[in-house]
């Protein structure tokens, strides 16, 4: 009687022991891992936040922009740009053009050069002339250096001829001096120049330059 009482003694310690077990290991697996606690609570850091915070910084940097155009007009079109800070309605212009709106610095400008104007000109800020547009954006110190090296071409406006030096000559200097690759030929018409520009710089956002 007293060995039986041994044996059922050492089973029930035997069961309890596999239940405790048991049971620890299912808590175990029920225990939920801790969490990386964040500096703000209420804004747990992640990759997605830091990609955004990275992208804001980006955009707060690019401050400025130049956008290379085309438009229509009587002849074969109009090669110019808009340049400023981003976000404003306000808009520089710049393009080279003969002077006045006659006709007749024009037709002669195909012969030998003629006076010119490098501000904006009959339809520079109507939309729904524009054939082609290449926008790109620059920092603080990028602006400076590129808007001061525009504002010293129209200071120093050349003469305007449609062979030697035109509308498109006078952006091409300005997309050079960005580090910007262009076309090989000043005689393409503005909308297909302003298109191959766009594609020789792969549609790039930014521009190359470095500024001291």
């Amino acid at each position: 009687m007293q060995d039986l009482a041994r044996k059922l003694g050492l089973a029930v310690g035997v069961c309890m022991l596999g239940i405790a077990v048991g049971f620890t290991a299912a808590s175990a697996r029920d225990a939920k891992p801790a969490s990386v606690a964040s500096a703000n609570p209420e804004v747990p850091v992640t990759e997605s936040t830091e990609a955004a915070q990275s992208a804001t910084t980006q955009r707060a940097r690019l401050s400025y922009y130049v956008d290379f155009r085309s438009r229509t007009a009587a002849s074969y079109g109009h090669a110019f740009i808009w340049y400023g800070r981003t976000g404003e309605r306000k808009v520089e212009v710049a393009g080279l053009h003969p002077a006045t709106n006659s006709v007749v610095p024009y037709m002669l400008g195909h012969i030998f050069p003629v006076p010119s104007e490098t501000g904006a000109s009959y339809g520079d800020l109507d939309e729904d002339y524009l054939t082609a547009s290449y926008r790109v954006y620059l920092t603080d110190a990028q602006a400076r250096a590129v808007f001061a090296y525009i504002k010293q071409k129209q200071a120093h406006s050349p003469l305007w001829n449609a062979a030697t030096y035109n509308c498109v000559m006078f952006i091409s200097d300005i997309a050079r001096f960005m580090g910007l690759r262009v076309p090989g030929s000043h005689l393409l018409y503005p909308e297909d120049w302003v298109k191959q520009l766009a594609a020789l710089n792969g549609g790039r956002k930014t521009v190359p330059m470095s500024v001291q």
